[in-house]
């Protein structure tokens, strides 16, 4: 009789083992070669094995990997103040992924309210399609039934409406209302990008009613979109944000920032993490900002987002039997397929292109900052071959 595998049965695993990376390519134990437009899902914002990231990592892990909040960790100090010189931020609370600065997010802005003396004001609005994490508030926050089924009552206090609907937005707000929740960019809903115009209106919202704008940037800041942050595309600031993947590169690094008055009712002993801000994830998150503050890396960003983008529409006027639409900001594109989503990422994946799966039958399009125009090219024509394949396939389908 078999031995039952050791691991708990969540993931729907791919059954590929990779070995090792260099930059945005991966390979197997086999030898098989793999180019990485999936990033450990936005994570490895450099690549894989960047020289940078590596020397902090090792640096580091010769002089001391952990020592709790009980003491003053100066990677903390140097890492916040480097991220409020470039954000809105004026404090910012370190974690260990997304998930937990969410965690985070959620409770500065019911707190603020209670500590100004309406405790009532714990309701959230948020937005159908979002993700936030899989703990049980972020379940509960990102509305998906799917996620919530099973882990019995759900978590109180969050009210989705229609993504891009301001009009359901202002709706939606009782005085019980006490912040806006929402991803510049939805990522497993789908590639979805607010308008300009609707983070505009929902900061004016905010203003008008005393609510705090809460932006989940964990998926599409530390320059996925080109910007430092997403926010910044239309002029405004958030009070509160939740990042993570792209500032560790690929080490387990979150980060809540908020500004003064919105993180005023965080004292001590209101919030807490034992891993949080360790001396190893702040070594590799200033290394990660090294570069991405650089001179002209947003710079290139921009431009290699450009070229995927004209190339993937190119793709989709020649395939409109395959790609239904082309979406996204920066280098966080989706392909939405005409078929099941599964087919073209299977055909992306036998032309040894990693992609990732997302909501409303998209595929994400995630590869590492540092992708050069010749990757990009090279993207694009295994696409093209894998939208050949599904073509194909379909022709040979019976009617």
């Amino acid at each position: 009789m078999a031995a039952a595998a050791p691991l708990y049965n969540t993931y729907n695993r791919t059954p590929l083992r990779f070995s090792h990376g260099e930059g945005v390519w991966l390979t197997t134990e086999s030898g098989e070669r793999y180019l990485d437009f999936a990033a450990g899902v936005a994570v490895n914002s450099l690549g894989h094995a960047h020289p940078h990231l590596v020397k902090a990592l090792t640096d580091q892990a010769g002089k001391v990997w952990h020592l709790s909040n009980l003491y003053e960790v100066p990677g903390q100090e140097a890492l916040g103040e480097r991220l409020m010189r470039v954000t809105f931020a004026d404090k910012v609370f370190f974690t260990n992924s997304g998930a937990e600065a969410l965690e985070c997010a959620i409770k500065t802005a019911r707190r603020y309210h209670f500590a100004k003396g309406h405790p009532e004001r714990f309701h959230i609005i948020t937005f159908e399609g979002a993700f936030h994490g899989r703990t049980t508030a972020t379940i509960a926050a990102g509305g998906n039934e799917k996620y919530i089924e099973g882990f019995g009552p759900k978590a109180p206090g969050f009210d989705p409406v229609p993504f891009g609907d301001l009009e359901a937005v202002k709706a939606a707000i009782t005085p019980a209302t006490g912040a806006i929740l929402i991803e510049p960019v939805q990522g497993e809903g789908g590639i979805r990008p607010a308008s300009i115009e609707f983070l505009k209106g929902l900061r004016a919202l905010c203003d008008e009613h005393g609510l705090l704008l809460v932006l989940d940037e964990v998926q599409c800041g530390v320059g996925r979109t080109g910007k430092l942050f997403a926010y910044e595309w239309a002029g405004i600031t958030p009070d509160i944000m939740a990042v993570a993947k792209g500032i560790g590169g690929g080490f387990p690094l979150g980060a809540c920032l908020a500004t003064e008055e919105a993180a005023s009712g965080m004292v001590a002993g209101t919030h807490g993490s034992t891993y949080g801000g360790n001396p190893l994830a702040m070594a590799v998150g200033l290394a990660v900002l090294d570069v991405v503050l650089a001179d002209g890396f947003l710079d290139h960003v921009r431009d290699m987002a450009l070229l995927f983008a004209q190339g993937l529409a190119s793709l989709a006027d020649r395939f409109p039997d395959v790609i239904a639409e082309i979406r996204g900001q920066g280098l966080m594109l989706g392909i939405k397929a005409k078929g099941p989503s599964a087919d073209l990422l299977v055909a992306m994946r036998n032309e040894h292109l990693l992609g990732v799966p997302a909501g409303e039958n998209v595929i994400r399009l995630l590869p590492p900052l540092t992708i050069t125009a010749e990757e990009v090219r090279e993207g694009l024509a295994r696409i093209e071959k894998a939208a050949l394949a599904v073509r194909a396939n379909a022709e040979t389908k019976p009617a």
